[in-house]
């Protein structure tokens, strides 16, 4: 019996290795919104409280400069985006159970709210990078209320997305591995249509762990479509063009 389940295994695996994943597809329509996970100072800008592990990451992704071209996108072409952003509120370092990255994240202040009641002690590295700050006080832009771990089950995104009629999600922002990947995992599982920006995010670097390289191969297996920045650009362009 083990012997048949061994060689039923190995003709998975082997048949698995040969076929190449199928691509749902992600086509773009009057239900597409974009949604941008953790676009703020900590990650992006050099005073960063993550820059030295992630930065690597988003300069040759080229993120930051993708990222404001899915901002220039929405603004030409009036399309909802929807910014989830991270916070930890003094409060939040009182868990007794976190998690290695929240630990970490804890530890060294990154996007550190502050006190919840009155805004005092809150970082700078809370702030949307500078370069997107033109675009926030636009129709089109909608900050949500901030996730707590990594997914948005702890915020109101699926909610506001699902009161705008939107269905279908195009994904960027950081870190990769993440919260991005979390946002991803969840939408799907709400029943979103998601397609990723793999170019638009960006993840830590650390010695023998590339968390931009792992979340690839799950943006594969989880996304609808994994687009590049160009490729997202184009089928938005050719959907209004269509109009």
């Amino acid at each position: 019996m083990r012997t048949i389940i061994l060689t039923l295994s190995l003709l998975f695996t082997a048949q698995l290795s040969m076929a190449q994943l199928p691509d749902p597809g992600f086509e773009i329509d009057e239900h597409t919104a974009i949604v941008l996970t953790d676009p703020q100072n900590d990650f992006l800008s050099e005073d960063g409280v993550a820059w030295g592990l992630v930065g690597p990451s988003v300069e040759k992704n080229n993120t930051i400069q993708n990222i404001d071209t899915l901002f220039q996108l929405a603004e030409k072409f009036n399309l909802p985006v929807f910014i989830s952003p991270h916070y930890v509120y003094d409060h939040d370092h009182k868990w007794d159970s976190k998690g290695s990255m929240i630990e970490f994240a804890h530890s060294v202040g990154l996007f550190d709210a502050g006190d919840a009641k009155n805004g005092k002690g809150a970082s700078k590295g809370i702030d949307i990078y500078k370069a997107y700050e033109k675009y926030l006080a636009k129709d089109n832009v909608t900050i949500v209320s901030p996730h707590k771990i990594f997914g948005p089950e702890s915020n109101d995104l699926v909610l506001q997305l699902r009161k705008r009629k939107i269905n279908k999600v195009i994904l960027g922002g950081m870190l990769s591995n993440l919260c991005t990947e979390a946002h991803l995992r969840e939408l799907m599982e709400q029943g979103f249509e998601v397609g990723v920006v793999k170019d638009a995010t960006a993840a830590a670097i650390l010695p023998e762990m590339d968390g931009y390289e792992t979340a690839l191969v799950n943006f594969a297996l989880i996304a609808s479509h994994v687009f590049t920045t160009s490729e997202v650009k184009k089928a938005i362009e050719d959907y209004f063009a269509k109009k």
